[in-house]
């Protein structure tokens, strides 16, 4: 009589075998997952939607230097340097009376009036007939002392006594050229004119 062999299958298709540890497996995975994710949630930047970038400020602060001896340090020496004296702006022009208190202009003015005096003449004919008044006049020189430019800013009423004084300044000029520290291309003088009679008929 043969022996009894018996046969042991290693294969068993039992889907309730196979369906539990499919569950089983995703379940535990869903598990790990999800606690991975909550821990880490800080460290996940979940949110997809772009900042906008961000602007720092910088202050740069030099760190303090130490053991420097200020005479060992090559460079620009500040400490004997001399201040540079710019020289006077160049005026085009500039205005005067023959009364200025400007130290640039007194001794100038003195030598104008000083020649227009010397021609300035009471009109006969004005004397004769008791005329007073007074009057304003502008009148303009460049550097060599020419009169380019005469004026009458505010008459005395009287023609006769205008045309004298505009004479005058006609009968001294040319004036002498202008010093050398004054810088202006053009000198522009007011000169009052003053006809006082001492005595009235």
């Amino acid at each position: 009589m043969a022996p009894e062999t018996m046969k042991i299958s290693l294969y068993n298709p039992s889907p309730f075998r196979y369906g539990t540890t499919i569950k089983v497996c995703l379940i535990v995975s869903f598990l790990f997952h999800a606690v991975t994710i909550l821990a880490f949630h800080d460290a996940i930047n979940l949110n997809w939607t772009v900042e906008k970038p961000r602007a720092y400020k910088v202050d740069l602060i030099r760190a303090p230097v130490e053991d420097l001896d200020p005479d060992e340090t090559p460079g620009a020496d500040i400490s004997h340097t001399k201040e540079e004296s710019e020289p006077p702006p160049t005026l085009d022009q500039d205005t005067i009376s023959l009364d200025t208190k400007d130290k640039r202009y007194v001794s100038y003015a003195r030598l104008i009036k000083g020649r227009i005096g010397s021609q300035w003449r009471y009109p006969s004919a004005a004397r004769a007939r008791l005329i007073e008044g007074q009057l304003m006049v502008l009148f303009s020189l460049v550097k060599e002392g020419e009169v380019i430019e005469i004026k009458l800013l505010d008459p005395s009423g009287y023609a006769v006594l205008d045309e004298e004084a505009v004479r005058a300044i006609r009968a001294a000029a040319p004036f002498p050229p202008f010093p050398d520290h004054v810088t202006a291309k053009r000198l522009n003088i007011q000169a009052s004119f003053d006809y006082r009679l001492t005595a009235k008929r």
